[in-house]
């Protein structure tokens, strides 16, 4: 089987600044680092990681090959990725010495896909794998019609958080992700509970109290709790717990023990500073002690 990923791929550029600048003022950053970001694109490491046959549906401009170069390195089959003339999507992040960012997020080639790219990829999907999205491409609900119409099981990760969005790909999939406050946004949205959506299999990520799983086909709800860690850093977290949970189900896990393995995922990903390039992979996740 195989998880098909249309996902954002960006390049994250993260400035430290003496502190944040005022309207005018010029500031010498005091380090830079690049590396490859976007939800999208740690999802598939976080899925190929985790052992799964992760393909990625996506573009980059002329200067993210290197971005495919390192998805390729971390497993990811980067078949499917468009190169084209359309910038790639890219963060501008700043952080002062107290932790305190500001982001500039450029979309670029992640809204730049094709319905023929889409269908093209898809063609070789076969029924009974998972496609996944999230909101940081275009292309969503028409990827998730392709992909229920194929026989693919449709996962979403409502971030960042549209309502509209979510709801333009509700009729289409079985498995969506959110997390406590995009819950409760959508909730006020659309008027149901998450057992209520008409989605099959909803999970909701609760931060340091776990995460809670509300079936939709009988309406019970069961909680995984989080490991007891002292994190350091929670970017890509979320994103990796979503793709071990994929990655999990997959090979046929049931969802209590896929949710309990990408919280051991989330919590090792926690005390890391970085994103995609420090996800970690399954023998890592299967011997922590925690």
């Amino acid at each position: 089987m195989a998880i098909w990923n249309l996902g954002s791929i960006n390049i994250d550029m993260v400035y430290a600044l003496p502190h944040m600048p005022a309207p005018g003022e010029t500031l010498a950053a005091t380090s830079f680092e690049q590396g490859l970001g976007g939800k999208g694109a740690n999802m598939s490491v976080a899925a190929a990681r985790a052992g799964a046959h992760a393909c990625h549906i996506g573009a980059v401009g002329p200067e993210g090959k290197w971005c495919v170069d390192r998805l390729t390195e971390y497993g990811v089959d980067t078949r499917h990725i468009a190169m084209g003339a359309v910038a790639t999507g890219h963060a501008i992040i700043a952080v002062d010495p107290a932790g305190e960012n500001q982001i500039i997020l450029f979309p670029g080639a992640n809204r730049a896909l094709s319905a023929d790219q889409i269908g093209q990829a898809l063609s070789s999907a076969n029924a009974g794998d998972i496609l996944l999205m999230q909101n940081e491409t275009n292309m969503q609900a028409e990827a998730a019609k392709i992909g229920r119409d194929l026989g693919l099981r449709v996962a979403y990760a409502a971030a960042p958080f549209d309502s509209a969005a979510v709801q333009a790909v509700l009729p289409f999939i079985e498995l969506l992700f959110l997390n406590e406050v995009e819950a409760a946004q959508l909730q006020e949205a659309t008027g149901k509970a998450p057992q209520d959506l008409g989605v099959a299999d909803v999970i909701v990520t609760l931060g340091a109290k776990g995460a809670r799983h509300f079936n939709g086909r009988d309406g019970s709800v069961s909680d995984v709790p989080a490991l007891k860690v002292t994190p350091v850093d929670t970017t890509g977290a979320g994103d990796t717990f979503t793709g071990y949970v994929l990655a999990a189900l997959d090979r046929g896990l049931p969802m209590p023990q896929a949710m309990a393995q990408a919280a051991r995922a989330g919590a090792l990903m926690v005390m890391r500073h970085g994103a995609a390039d420090v996800i970690p992979d399954l023998k890592e996740v299967q011997e922590a002690k925690f």
